[in-house]
């Protein structure tokens, strides 16, 4: 059965298909750290799914997806209603796809195989027939698809260790204001940054704005709202941040 209760626990690896699929919705749900030797792509068809790596944040959007390869360590956590379709692959199969955890874009091709792949039964046969051309066409639109920037790697520097205990919800200071709560001097702040996720600390803050904006006019919270939560000076300033940051609106990214 490839339709899964919310209560329902589930081992991708106790099976022998190439491809394993399940759907299932959420109202709530904390997956907790686990891993898998399957490459595994998870496909929010609505809400967000905010999932945690080692060392990096990665928010999945509604209706696009994540590329989490085999044996990689992740937790997946959903706090509002979530409807999401999930493919698990083999490692050979994995091997063909990125080699780093991804959000990538929907394409309409690659959604309309998803859900057949969702919905087949466990011991499918996937290495012939119509199967077989449903599953590589599912491979070469994940590996062709368009990324997004939905990546927020964390600094380990113990001095930020306050910053990034609980970045959810707490919007990150400006630098003058970490300056003073971290002891230490912009410059010395910016290296860290750099050093630790490749970007200065205000390019990372930007990202975090980015990726909690994403999650609340998700959650169907009003543009004003997010923009005065983000502390951004008017909803125009908000709307040309996300347009310079996704290349689009907030409207036609959720549209």
């Amino acid at each position: 059965m490839a339709i899964l209760p919310a209560t329902a626990s589930f081992n991708p690896d106790a099976y022998q298909a190439a491809v394993i699929g399940v759907a299932t919705s959420f109202s709530k749900h904390d997956s907790r750290a686990h891993q898998h030797l399957r490459g595994q792509l998870l496909y929010a068809r609505r809400g967000t799914i905010r999932i945690t790596l080692a060392n990096q944040l990665c928010l999945l959007p509604p209706s696009r997806a994540a590329w989490i390869p085999p044996s990689t360590e992740h937790r997946a956590v959903m706090r509002q209603i979530v409807d999401y379709r999930s493919l698990y692959f083999l490692p050979a199969l994995s091997a063909r796809l990125p080699t780093q955890v991804c959000i990538i874009d929907v394409s309409p091709l690659l959604q309309a195989v998803l859900e057949p792949i969702a919905m087949a039964e466990f011991d499918q046969d996937w290495s012939q027939g119509r199967h077989r051309h449903l599953l590589g066409l599912c491979l070469d639109e994940i590996a062709g698809a368009r990324r997004e920037p939905m990546l927020l790697p964390l600094p380990t520097d113990r001095r930020l260790a306050k910053l990034v205990a609980s970045p959810d919800h707490q919007l990150p200071p400006p630098l003058h204001v970490l300056e003073q709560e971290v002891g230490a001097s912009g410059k010395t702040i910016g290296r860290i940054f750099q050093k630790e996720t490749g970007m200065s600390y205000q390019q990372w803050r930007q990202q975090w704005r980015l990726i909690r904006a994403i999650e609340l006019l998700a959650a169907g919270h009003t543009l004003a709202y997010t923009a005065a939560a983000l502390d951004f000076s008017s909803d125009s300033v908000f709307i040309v941040f996300f347009k310079t940051m996704l290349g689009c609106t907030p409207r036609a990214y959720f549209k």
